[in-house]
């Protein structure tokens, strides 16, 4: 049974149609690659499963619930965490404090103990922080020795790797990756997809469906890839049938040249 189902998804801005009866299934585990030129659909697919955008058609369904008219933050609460293409980390803030956003579902405490039960309130933060500090080191050790500085004085690749701890922290059972190398070099790329492989090594029973233009990415780290154009999907399979399909080769090269 799959984790995740979308059946004849679709949502509408006015006249124009995002995404156009979309049915895509995950598997429990599974790393799923979502690929398809500018404008296909792909992060509207994302908002759409979240709950930041209503579908217009269809329905959304997480291991056997419907999340239709669900608000995000009781999405993620059922086990749906999410970065963005454009990071959404608070840049004045520490790193730890950052990734600690992402366990506030999860908070035993509050106002109350933080001023009358301190010893209760300081025994769940020395918590959060060891589970914070146990997922920076995944990525880069020195992430955890750097934990009390300013996100906002990272390296790119380092932001992106407390943009995925941070979502981690929710202890999700689906992650949802949008452009993760977006913004990398190519050195920085390849340790993008260590760390994804650190991740599923780690959390061998996590979903994860990342949206990427790389196909170096999509290649190297998905078990199967769907792709889309124009809010339809068009293709899925292996990455190597995917990218062998004519529909997919037309979306991205045009059809004189996909054919020549």
């Amino acid at each position: 049974m799959s984790l995740l189902e979308t059946r004849d998804l679709t949502v509408r801005f006015g006249g124009l149609v995002a995404l156009d009866g979309v049915n895509v299934g995950v598997d429990r585990g599974e790393t799923l690659g979502v690929i398809g030129p500018n404008g296909s659909g792909k992060t509207t697919f994302f908002n759409a499963l979240t709950g930041l955008y209503a579908p217009a058609g269809g329905e959304v369904v997480f291991d056997g619930r419907s999340l239709a008219g669900l608000e995000p933050h009781l999405i993620a609460r059922l086990g749906i965490a999410r970065t963005f293409q454009a990071s959404r980390l608070c840049l004045q803030l520490s790193v730890f404090d950052n990734v600690l956003v992402g366990m506030h579902h999860h908070r035993r405490t509050g106002l109350v103990d933080a001023v009358l039960r301190r010893a209760r309130f300081r025994g769940e933060m020395r918590e959060a922080i060891a589970r914070a500090s146990h997922l920076l080191s995944l990525f880069n050790p020195d992430l955890v020795a750097r934990g009390y500085e300013r996100v906002g004085q990272l390296p790119q690749i380092d932001r992106r790797r407390v943009e995925i701890c941070r979502a981690l922290a929710s202890g999700p059972r689906l992650l949802l990756l949008d452009e993760p190398s977006a913004g990398m070099n190519p050195e920085e790329t390849a340790e993008l997809m260590r760390d994804l492989q650190i991740v599923r090594e780690e959390m061998p029973g996590l979903s994860v469906v990342i949206i990427e233009h790389d196909m170096f990415v999509i290649e190297g780290v998905s078990q199967r890839v769907v792709a889309f154009n124009y809010g339809r999907k068009i293709a899925e399979g292996t990455f190597a049938a995917v990218a062998r399909h004519e529909e997919v080769r037309e979306a991205y090269l045009g059809k004189e040249t996909a054919r020549a």
